[in-house]
């Protein structure tokens, strides 16, 4: 009964929306720690980790994501607010196969990056200036990547996984860790050249 219900419930909410509805950020706490966002692969459009002992998340007024591939590169940009007011970008940049269109990127489902390796580059980008991180060690998991279909008419591709992270900030170690996304990606938040 419960199946049915979420099926419906899901069917009302989706069909009931419109593509700018679909853009919006959805916060579901986590049931272990309701600050950070719930682990979800719906298209909710929210984001969330712990950085040391405060909160990296996702925010309405922020886009949470932005995808550039450019040159054999792909920059997945997670946008968003710690210690409330101050805004933060974690870009994480890899060398990825060709990407034209947002619907490309279904190739990364199931992906993981490991975030110390040689190829893989992590910034952030923060009060207007952008670090790049000494990455000890650290994980990027594209854990299921689908196309939501509106209608019949591809919509959108969504983006849901984990990712963590150990880095040397000037000679201490650092962490963000928890962390989990699930973002709904279209051209809009996507842009390619090749």
């Amino acid at each position: 009964m419960k199946k049915k219900c979420l099926i419906f419930l899901t069917i009302v909410i989706f069909g009931a929306c419109s593509s700018t509805d679909l853009d919006r950020t959805i916060f579901i706490p986590d049931e272990d720690d309701p600050i950070l966002p719930a682990y979800t692969e719906w298209g909710y459009n929210s984001f969330g980790a712990k950085y040391e002992r405060d909160y990296f998340l996702s925010s309405n007024y922020i886009v949470p994501c932005k995808i550039l591939y450019n040159n054999g590169l792909l920059y997945f940009s997670l946008n968003g607010r710690i210690r409330e007011n101050k805004e933060m970008t974690l870009l994480i940049i890899f060398p990825f196969s060709q990407m034209v269109d947002y619907k490309d990127l279904m190739q990364l489902h199931d992906l993981e990056i490991a975030l110390s390796d040689d190829f893989c580059e992590v910034k952030i980008l923060q009060d207007g200036k952008e670090d790049i991180l000494d990455v000890i060690s650290g994980k990027l998991h594209f854990k299921r990547v689908h196309l939501l279909s509106i209608d019949d008419i591809e919509n959108r591709v969504i983006l849901s996984g984990v990712f963590h992270l150990n880095f040397r900030e000037n000679i201490f170690q650092s962490t963000i860790s928890n962390g989990r996304f699930d973002l709904g990606i279209n051209n809009n938040f996507f842009e390619s050249y090749l």
